[in-house]
């Protein structure tokens, strides 16, 4: 291949993972050999060879990403400009397979070099192609299905921080989601993340639908920044030609976002905000706008991860990211917290693609567990506590038990069933302040959901 291709070999300087090269020695070199974006061929003088990407055009001067870094790369070595961006292979030979951060196979499965290949970090779907979203994608997560809802063509991370089990919540979403493909980036890694999400997919019997790019903590930094990308190109590609509902799983964006700062400093990019560079916003929204429900087709929904470095929620990444996404999961001490959780495109199924009582359980929960947290406060401050204090206490330790730790799973019928049976265990049918006709139709009104309730009141007295 490399015979029919045009040789540079002046090379200017190494940085990093970063490698300039002067091309002013070949006429038409300047009229579109080198593109930016275009991906390249890297042969060093000892016959070794990668791939790198054209990121930077300064007059005849070219920057170039080495995807597997610079290490034993001589200023010897030759660079051929292949003409086209980066691509990954996508074929319904994909599913059940892993791939690397250039999109080689790590799994030991064939090769798959001959099948189709499409570009990575196109644009975005034209406006008039999308349409509103109004299906839910069900996850089995009570916090998400009940409270707020996932939606087909929403972008949403869950905000956590370091130490929570956010990528075993994660793995369990993919696996339980009402989702035909499910598409998993992974950067950053350590090994026992990455096993960790494989082995729990295959354990459940889902791995046959789901594709998976990996990049690890011990891969070059720079191949963090294709694995979105590549998740991304594959999912819209099965969503618009093959009409699937597609899940795109990717954790964690922060790692992503560090990246780019990584790369920009070898690149003497003068930072903004704590070092990031100033194009994060339009960098995060580039590969959040690719959610979308297509017209007469399927749809690409995104759910990533963003952790917040010292649980700061103003740190620029989780920052700029709420800006971008519809509404966030706020993961903490191993549960949803139902306060800083927020899905903005729920009103378009509550309702209306859920069961009749849904939105009136939703509001009515929230607010009588605010009422407990309130309890729990006057209880802390040894304020002397009334009957109905103790049975808000009591419904909010359920609460907490029932709906809000990640490790719980159920329907959404089963969830709102449950709902009503928390309720009544703890309040009287007319203290719920909910329409009567849906409490007349739901609300249990057997003589054991009172007894409960007297009972509880006289072990809190």
């Amino acid at each position: 291949m490399t015979q029919t291709l045009i040789r540079f070999c002046h090379v200017l300087e190494i940085v990093g993972d970063i490698l300039r090269i002067r091309v002013s020695a070949v006429e038409g070199a300047r009229s579109g050999l080198a593109r930016f974006g275009d991906i390249a061929l890297v042969k060093n003088s000892d016959g070794r060879s990668s791939l790198a990407q054209i990121i930077g055009l300064n007059r005849d001067v070219v920057t170039l990403q080495l995807f597997a870094g610079t290490k034993g790369l001589s200023t010897e070595a030759s660079v051929y400009f292949l003409g086209h961006p980066m691509q990954v292979v996508y074929s319904a030979n994909i599913l059940g397979r892993v791939f690397g951060g250039a999109g080689e196979p790590l799994d030991g499965g064939p090769d798959l070099s001959a099948d189709p290949h499409v570009e990575i970090g196109g644009p975005t779907v034209n406006p008039m192609r999308r349409q509103l979203a109004s299906r839910m994608i069900r996850t089995n997560v009570p916090m998400i299905d009940l409270f707020n809802c996932l939606v087909e063509s929403q972008k949403i991370p869950i905000f956590s921080v370091a130490g929570e089990a956010y990528n075993l919540f994660l793995a369990r979403i993919g696996i339980q989601a009402d989702a035909d493909i499910v598409v998993f980036g992974g950067m950053g890694l350590i090994f026992d993340d990455y096993y960790l999400f494989r082995k729990s997919f295959e354990d459940a019997g889902v791995f046959g639908r789901t594709v998976m790019f990996v990049n690890q903590a011990s891969d070059p930094v720079v191949e963090r920044l294709l694995v979105p990308d590549m998740a991304l190109a594959v999912a819209e590609r099965f969503a618009v030609e093959e009409g699937k509902r597609v899940l795109v799983l990717l954790t964690d964006m922060t790692a992503f976002a560090d990246a780019m700062k990584e790369v920009g400093v070898s690149m003497d990019q003068v930072p903004s905000n704590r070092g990031y560079m100033g194009d994060l916003y339009s960098q995060l929204a580039k590969r959040y706008e690719k959610a979308c429900d297509y017209k007469s087709a399927g749809s690409v929904t995104i759910l990533s991860v963003t952790t917040m470095p010292g649980g700061d929620v103003t740190h620029p990444v989780p920052d700029n990211t709420g800006y971008i996404t519809e509404g966030q999961f706020y993961l903490h001490d191993g549960v949803l917290d139902p306060f800083g959780s927020l899905s903005r495109l729920k009103q378009h199924v509550v309702g209306k693609m859920t069961r009749e009582d849904h939105a009136q359980i939703m509001n009515t929960m929230i607010r009588f567990y605010s009422e407990a947290c309130d309890a729990r406060q006057k209880q802390a401050m040894a304020f002397e506590l009334s009957a109905y204090d103790h049975r808000l206490l009591k419904f909010g330790d359920l609460f907490r038990v029932r709906f809000m730790d990640i490790d719980v799973s159920m329907t959404l019928e089963k969830a709102l069933d449950l709902s009503w049976q928390t309720l009544a265990e703890c309040f009287e049918a007319e203290e719920l302040l909910m329409k009567q006709s849906l409490i007349d139709k739901y609300y249990p009104h057997s003589r054991q959901s009172g007894e409960g309730r007297a009972d509880s009141g006289n072990a809190a007295e």
